[in-house]
């Protein structure tokens, strides 16, 4: 009688791992791993060969010997929010998920804030809030600190203040071998410029800290139209960017509202003109300073004095995990021929339905190279265009990415021809982000760290992928 063979599957070449970081990895099979694999953006699906969670530098440290080890490469993420792209290429690799390092300490005297990798901006926010002080942070409160901070950071004050990777003062990470390096202006130097906006895979960032000044209250908020008038107000908001002081950051938005709260009623489930975003000054300077766009008769306007901590949630972005595509380019400027071309695209008429067409207002500070800045020190453009698709089922994710393509499409003739990676959910060559220069300097320190490049990179050409 001959016994019938069944085959069975070789072992996970991730099972070394089993055991670490206290028991908080997961393998595929596992009942919480399809949840551990999950972040933030839901239409993000991985299949990594582990979810690691460790909440110490030195389970840091055992995870990244033991992927090694196991000839594994290592990517690590926070919340997923605005993860980077990097569908596919995981199934040979460990996920280092940071969301149990929520270590976060305000040193108010010194205006500095110490955040782990696994702290989110909202809860950052209220934090600082409470010793009246703000930070460059973004517009949703469930980013995380560490990725927005290393990747940029175009927040409400940016056009005053700068990009956020430039109020980083140190970044502490564990490099592929192991070894602890706290990396500061003065220390391991080469890293911290690196890590400021570099975009470079060399290590898993465990905590940073970072400047914050005073600010308690701030004149912030929304103007809304319905989606027809976007013929006049869009120009009108162009020229009047044009003369706008630093003092003042705001973003234009083709939108369509979800019927959800805290979404003003009046507003639900229809396609809106918005401008928001905040002006630092007294409340005088600033209704003087926004008298040319509410002369356009807003519907809806809630600019008024309010709390500083409450502009993480000024933009009215999902909490939660969602779907979500981005994609954006750097605009050098909008005449008349552009934003015709926006209005056709994405207007009323277009047929669109894409979630949002975004222009954020750049110059000022962001334009001016920080002389003590990383390798992210301005950015070049005036504007910022932004497609983003959010929620909806799987069949819409082709017409989204369509019509985000179609919008940039239309203001490419503008384009600056630099990207900003945060907001880029598909694979670019970030030659196209840095200068010959700097990009070159990249590529030689995240040689120089991580030899074998255990690290997954994220984008092409060999300088890519923020291990944060």
């Amino acid at each position: 009688m001959t016994q019938q063979q069944i085959a069975t599957a070789p072992p996970s070449r991730a099972m070394g791992l089993r055991g670490l970081c206290g028991g908080s990895v997961q393998l595929p099979g596992d009942p919480a791993y399809d949840m551990a694999r999950s972040p933030w953006n839901l239409q993000l699906r991985d299949h990594p060969a582990a979810v690691a969670y460790p909440a110490f530098p030195d389970e840091v440290a055992e995870v990244l010997r033991a992927a090694a080890d196991a000839g594994l490469q290592v990517a690590a993420q926070g919340t997923g929010h605005g993860a980077p792209p990097l569908a596919g290429r995981l199934a040979d690799a460990v996920l280092v998920r940071t969301s149990a390092m929520a270590e976060l300490a305000v040193d108010a005297d010194r205006r500095i804030v110490r955040a782990g990798a696994g702290v989110l901006w909202g809860d950052l926010a209220d934090a600082i809030g409470r010793h009246g002080l703000a930070a460059r942070h973004p517009s949703s409160p469930d980013v995380g600190v560490v990725g927005y901070s290393l990747g940029g950071g175009i927040g409400w004050y940016a056009r005053a203040l700068g990009l956020q990777c430039n109020a980083v003062t140190a970044v502490e990470l564990v490099l592929a071998d192991g070894t602890f390096v706290r990396a500061t202006a003065d220390a391991d130097a080469d890293l911290f410029w690196a890590l400021r906006g570099g975009a470079v895979p060399v290590g898993v960032v465990t905590a940073l800290e970072f400047e914050v000044f005073p600010l308690d209250t701030v004149v912030a908020g929304a103007l809304a139209w319905d989606w027809t008038a976007v013929e006049t107000v869009l120009p009108a908001w162009v020229r009047w960017c044009a003369d706008a002081p630093d003092e003042v950051t705001t973003a234009f938005r083709l939108l369509e509202v979800p019927a959800v709260d805290p979404v003003p009623a009046q507003l639900r489930g229809r396609r809106i003109a918005m401008i928001d975003g905040a002006v630092l000054g007294e409340e005088a300077g600033a209704a003087e300073l926004l008298a040319p766009l509410r002369a356009l008769r807003p519907e809806l306007d809630t600019v008024a004095p309010v709390p500083a901590a409450s502009l993480v949630r000024l933009h009215l972005e999902p909490e939660g995990p969602t779907p979500a595509y981005a994609s954006s380019a750097l605009i050098g400027g909008l005449p008349d021929a552009a934003i015709a071309a926006v209005v056709a695209a994405v207007g009323p008429g277009s047929g669109s339905r894409l979630t949002a067409a975004e222009l954020r207002q750049l110059g000022g500070a962001l334009a001016r190279r920080d002389p003590a800045g990383g390798a992210l020190a301005a950015l070049d453009g005036q504007f910022l265009a932004l497609g983003l698709g959010l929620g909806g089922a799987d069949d819409e994710w082709a017409r989204q990415r369509e019509e985000a393509a179609r919008f940039l499409s239309a203001v490419q003739p503008w384009a600056t021809g630099r990207q900003y990676l945060p907001m880029l959910d598909e694979r670019t060559d970030t030659r196209k982000v840095f200068p010959p220069g700097v990009h070159a300097r990249l590529s030689a320190i995240r040689d120089a760290a991580d030899p074998g490049h255990l690290f997954v990179a994220t984008h092409h050409a060999g300088t890519t992928g923020t291990a944060t």
